[in-house]
């Protein structure tokens, strides 16, 4: 299973070390590594389709990091899709209001037949970015209903109604940026954490330090700004647990493929 790591904060941080330690965990999520810096509404996306741990630029790189205050960084463990640079998270498309919105998942879309049209234009392989271009889909569709760009609240409410859609029978642990909004959302149970300080939040599908961490709100849609919890969304109670069936059904699609 893929891990997780997302900071949102109002002020600036010095991740390296926080960021050292969640990548040191690759050997166990060796198929490939991301990372994506966040300002305002441009995204700095690194990856590489190799084990963190084996990548000397990513050594490199974890030197030079500064001054962040909103962060994405995956280490990947393959279900669907092979190993490659389009199939490392995170994932950034633009809307038609070119705002990006950047999307990282830890989890297994079973059975989504509204992602199914995605296999035809998505770049890589995942059903993981079947869910953003899906995400994206809906946004732009709103906008041309309303005439105008979707307000912050009307983007999450948008949001939390595709969480609840497509959580039911999947495993969807996902973070999502937005340049303005940082959401994130739980449907398996202990397998993403927060660790809340005053004017910062860290997530992470284990706890990564000595400190306090707390199990995020389950099955339903926060959405967070500058560190703070704003937005709390449907509590849809589709808690995915593991289905021995879910897995055979995967690999009988990849024999058909």
């Amino acid at each position: 299973m893929c891990e997780l790591l997302g900071i949102s904060s109002a002020v600036l941080l010095q991740p390296k070390d926080i960021l050292r330690t969640f990548y040191s965990r690759s050997d166990c999520n060796p198929n490939g590594w991301g990372l994506a810096i966040f300002t305002d509404n441009a995204v700095n996306l690194e990856k590489e389709p190799v084990m963190a741990n084996d990548s000397g630029y990513l050594k490199y790189r974890l030197r030079s990091i500064k001054n962040v205050r909103n962060m994405f960084a995956h280490i990947r463990k393959a279900t669907r899709g092979n190993i490659s640079y389009e199939n490392c998270h995170p994932f950034v498309m633009h809307d038609c209001e070119d705002r990006a919105w950047t999307l990282m998942h830890n989890g297994t879309m079973f059975n989504c037949p509204s992602l199914d049209p995605y296999f035809q234009v998505q770049e890589g392989m995942t059903d993981s970015e079947r869910i953003l271009c899906y995400i994206v889909d809906r946004m732009n569709a709103a906008r041309v209903i309303l005439g105008r760009g979707l307000t912050d609240e009307e983007r999450f409410q948008l949001l939390d109604e595709i969480v609840c859609e497509i959580s039911l029978n999947n495993k969807l642990n996902l973070m999502i940026y937005d340049g303005e909004l940082f959401y994130i959302h739980t449907n398996y149970k202990d397998s993403l954490y927060v660790r809340q300080e005053m004017n910062t939040a860290l997530f992470a599908t284990v706890p990564l330090d000595n400190r306090l961490w707390l199990p995020v709100t389950f099955t339903t849609l926060l959405a967070y700004k500058d560190g703070r919890h704003i937005m709390t969304g449907t509590n849809h109670g589709h808690e995915y647990i593991d289905n021995p069936e879910d897995m055979q059904f995967m690999y009988l699609d990849y024999l058909e493929s």
